[in-house]
């Protein structure tokens, strides 16, 4: 939260608020309502290759269940610290409802790896065939030290990662395997791996096609092709867990390559705004969803019931002349009681 905050903060500094206000002023119903109809394409694929990856380890998942989960999912990524808190809720539900919550974890992770995978391979071939396009205004690409502290700490981890799974017994060693098995069950299997194919590129095309539709709705007039790049940076930057509902690295990463390119960082950060409030007009769905599972629970909760309490016998009743009183033990006589004035007269 704190690494979103401060790069909003840092644009809203050096940019204004102008930028961002712009986003709100330049949509249009027209183009909303295309960003949502591209929303319901990219939530039914998406949902599709979870089900695929679901039940290539053991998941029966109906459709209809995975697109309404998807939706939610959705919702709560783009309203929740970090955009990845709703396909936690997710994993973690479909664990429970189908058995085993490390299967439905499992899934979860098949499911957005394949279409994480699928975005950096395409963006490696996009920006590699662009070069040019991502830095028109410096000859001399410079690698800050954080990013190389962070590349040595990521080959650390994985050099350890082998060293522990290596070893019998191993923790690491028996996630590798899980995980190894996984793959090549939930993704790369005969009957799976076409559809996860076809989806990923489809739910990729789909957020390429409303970062576009962003881009032009802000403004923009560059040809397509040198916006891609950018629309591909972006993707990449909104997987990082620094985000407040999905805000943040994207709009710093296309500020940075819009004014890079010479086409303006305000540009850039209205076009990262209009995307972001398209993803979340998209995303809205998942409040039906949730406020009808809500009203489902309501109903299936039982209301409490109070239990009547027994009428007392009336004093002087046959009933009473017959108990005994507290420590009798059942031997003795039995309590006396005046049937007039209801007290006791003898024992």
């Amino acid at each position: 939260m704190l690494v979103g905050v401060g790069i909003l903060g840092v644009l809203l500094h050096r940019l204004g608020e102008g930028a961002f206000l712009d986003g709100l002023r330049v949509i249009e119903p027209t183009t909303l309502l295309a960003a949502v109809g591209i929303g319901v394409l990219t939530t039914v694929f998406s949902a599709w290759r979870w089900c695929l990856a679901a039940r290539g380890i053991g998941i029966a998942l109906p459709m209809r269940t995975a697109v309404a989960d998807y939706y939610q999912s959705l919702f709560l990524n783009a309203t929740l610290p970090g955009g990845l808190l709703g396909d936690v809720n997710r994993a973690v539900q479909n664990g429970r409802s189908s058995g085993s919550v490390g299967r439905g974890i499992r899934a979860v992770v098949l499911e957005r790896s394949a279409g994480q995978i699928t975005l950096f391979l395409v963006g490696a071939v996009v920006l590699v065939a662009y070069p040019s396009m991502l830095l028109a205004a410096s000859d001399v690409v410079t690698v800050p030290g954080p990013a190389l502290a962070a590349a040595g700490a990521t080959l650390a981890a994985t050099a350890f990662a082998v060293t522990r799974a290596r070893r019998p017994h191993s923790r690491v060693g028996r996630a590798v395997r899980t995980m190894t098995s996984d793959v090549r069950q939930g993704l790369l299997a005969r009957r799976t791996w076409p559809g996860v194919v076809v989806s990923s590129a489809i739910v990729l095309g789909g957020h390429l096609a409303t970062f576009l539709l962003a881009a032009r709705a802000a403004g923009a007039t560059a040809p397509l092709l040198k916006l891609l790049p950018f629309a591909v940076l972006a993707l990449v930057a909104m997987t990082l867990p620094l985000s407040i509902g999905g805000w943040g690295p994207r709009e710093g990463v296309t500020a940075w390559a819009f004014g890079a390119a010479g086409l303006g960082a305000a540009e850039g950060l209205t076009t990262a705004v209009v995307y972001g409030l398209f993803a979340f007009a998209a995303a809205m769905p998942g409040v039906a969803v949730l406020v009808a599972r809500w009203i489902v629970r309501l109903r299936r909760t039982p209301a409490p019931v109070d239990a009547a309490p027994a009428d007392p016998a009336p004093i002087g009743s046959a009933a009473v002349d017959q108990e005994r009183l507290p420590g009798d033990a059942g031997v003795g006589p039995r309590a006396e009681v005046d049937d007039r004035s209801g007290h006791l007269v003898g024992v």
